[in-house]
């Protein structure tokens, strides 16, 4: 797949390394009784305050921050986190918004007014309006937040567990969340939720895999045009695609964990169901082919 040198996103949330998925700066544990007491008292007369500018004065001129005064943080270095990646993360990360930025340069032209969702990278676990998650859950959307979430290491799961190998199916996994982002702004994600409690769980795990045959076929519809647009794809790309579709059908998972397959758990589709539809969204790049939930056969 031909990605390096092309624009990379700038809706990228890069949390690496911070396990509780929050980006701001801690700034100690606030005022203590006494500290509150002490200011106030000098600062009510001339004198006090004049004393109070001295000390701040002394402590910011002398390398101390005067927040730590304030604030009572005895710790003079406002903590702060910073990042390493090895090379293949990053370099992970750099495809990642890059293939972020080709769908977002596809759906633009599909879709009017289309909303460009955030891609979250982190590592280990993160806070998401849908709540919190880890690393095993895996690639999600979060339709709270309108981002997408991806810990980096589930592509190396994917080459080492799935035996899914292959830059273009990595590009297919993004595709598939970024094809979630569109159904919640078109409203089909929220008429699956509305089914919930209304239907029995086996039926509402049928819509559930017709939501993620949709998504399968939105990313097929957005790997058409960016190749007939941009041709990144090189030989052997479709088949990398179509097998990582295989990999996680819900029947080969359940095969591989317990050796036994029960249909009606399914929630994304069998391993041809989901090659399928990424096929047909391929062939065709018409997102109006792509009612799953009207299909006379998934």
């Amino acid at each position: 797949m031909k990605w390096k040198g092309n624009r990379k996103s700038s809706n990228i949330d890069d949390r690496r390394g911070n396990s509780s998925g929050k980006s701001f700066t801690n700034l100690g544990g606030g005022l203590s009784p006494m500290i509150i007491g002490l200011l106030l008292k000098l600062i009510t007369s001339k004198k006090g305050l004049i004393i109070v500018g001295v000390i701040l004065a002394v402590m910011y001129f002398t390398g101390n921050n005067p927040l730590n005064f304030i604030t009572g943080n005895t710790n003079n270095q406002i903590e702060s986190s910073t990042y390493k990646g090895s090379a293949k993360e990053n370099e992970l990360a750099a495809f990642s918004a890059t293939i972020l930025a080709n769908t977002e340069d596809i759906w633009n032209q599909i879709i009017p007014n289309y909303r460009e969702p955030t891609l979250v990278i982190f590592t280990g676990s993160v806070n998401s309006a849908c709540g919190s998650a880890t690393s095993a859950t895996g690639p999600f959307y979060c339709p709270g937040d309108e981002k997408l979430y991806i810990d980096l290491s589930f592509f190396e799961e994917m080459e080492r567990k799935l035996n899914a190998p292959g830059d273009f199916a990595q590009a297919y996994v993004i595709a598939h969340e970024v094809g979630h982002h569109i159904q919640n702004i078109t409203g089909i994600s929220r008429k699956v939720q509305s089914m919930r409690g209304r239907v029995s769980q086996t039926e509402y795990n049928k819509y559930s895999v017709m939501l993620e045959l949709q998504a399968d076929f939105y990313a097929g519809v957005w790997a058409h045009h960016s190749q007939r647009i941009n041709k990144m794809m090189e030989s052997g790309d479709l088949e990398e695609a179509l097998n990582a579709a295989h990999a996680i059908g819900d029947d080969r998972l359940q095969k591989q964990s317990t050796g036994r397959v029960v249909p009606d758990s399914f929630t994304h589709g069998t391993s041809a169901q989901r090659m399928r539809w990424f096929k047909k969204g391929f062939d065709t790049g018409d997102v109006n082919q792509g009612d799953t939930f009207n299909a006379r056969s998934l």
